[in-house]
């Protein structure tokens, strides 16, 4: 049986995170999983994410479900279909491609866009662009996600890059979310890594997240343009950083 200490853990890693998740729309895991890993380990704590994961972006794509209606967003349902093959085929990939050498490259991708960004403010892809590049962007995340379980980097890069205002930027990357931790899910329970009592503390981490998340959408209405856009730099910096240190601590 968890212990209270455990429940504590989960309470607080998910709690913080459902306040940067209301806020930006990404971040839940981000934040959650370092404090939860240092616990239960990676496995346990992915497994304990997944209901957070599927409720909680399931719950913004209902939110924002408005931001659907522009012809801007006609770029995710190419994105999405690649999106789920590029799942599938990241998880062959899983046992043949060096996971760190990827997980760097992936970095640098990352930090080169937040240049970019910071020294070329005006940079933006057009809408064309995006539909021209979401079927490829769908496939690179999705591989992405299904070998190395990371799938932000890319995903909110190029979605990020199309300068939606916030409705819009949340909508698409909650539906983004939603649809890979649907596919990450079925995976690891058919892998019998979503086991019983960790789907039940998938339930009870949803508790903070109820509580909080809503907390962080309000502040959020705080937030100009300007701010929005700087936090979800420093986001991607972050989980560059996680991500390079991951790949060079699992060299070490």
């Amino acid at each position: 049986m968890i212990d209270l200490q455990s429940l504590a853990i989960i309470a607080a890693a998910l709690g913080a995170g459902a306040l940067v998740k209301g806020a930006t729309g990404m971040g839940l895991p981000l934040v959650a999983l370092p404090a939860l890993a240092a616990t239960f380990g990676v496995a346990h704590s992915i497994a304990i994410m997944c209901v957070p994961l599927v409720v909680t972006n399931a719950w913004q794509v209902w939110r924002y479900r408005q931001a659907r209606a522009g012809g801007d967003m006609a770029f995710l349902t190419p994105m999405l279909v690649m999106g789920a093959i590029g799942v599938a085929a990241g998880t062959w990939l899983l046992t043949t491609i060096s996971e760190d050498a990827m997980a760097l490259g992936l970095a640098a991708l990352v930090l080169a866009y937040v240049a970019l960004r910071l020294f070329s403010p005006s940079f933006r892809l057009t809408t064309v662009t995006g539909r021209r590049a979401a079927p490829f962007v769908g496939l690179a995340a999705g591989t992405l996600q299904g070998s190395t379980g990371l799938s932000a980097p890319v995903g909110v890069t190029f979605i990020h890059a199309m300068r939606f205002d916030r409705e819009a930027h949340v909508f698409a990357v909650s539906t983004m979310f939603l649809l890979f931790a649907l596919a990450q899910t079925g995976a690891l329970a058919a892998a019998g890594i979503l086991t019983g009592p960790r789907f039940l503390e998938g339930v009870f981490a949803l508790l903070p997240v109820v509580l909080l998340m809503p907390l962080g959408q309000k502040l959020a209405t705080l937030l100009s343009r300007e701010a929005f856009d700087r936090i979800i730099l420093a986001m991607l910096c972050v989980m560059a950083a996680f991500i390079i240190f991951g790949a060079l601590d699992g060299r070490g």
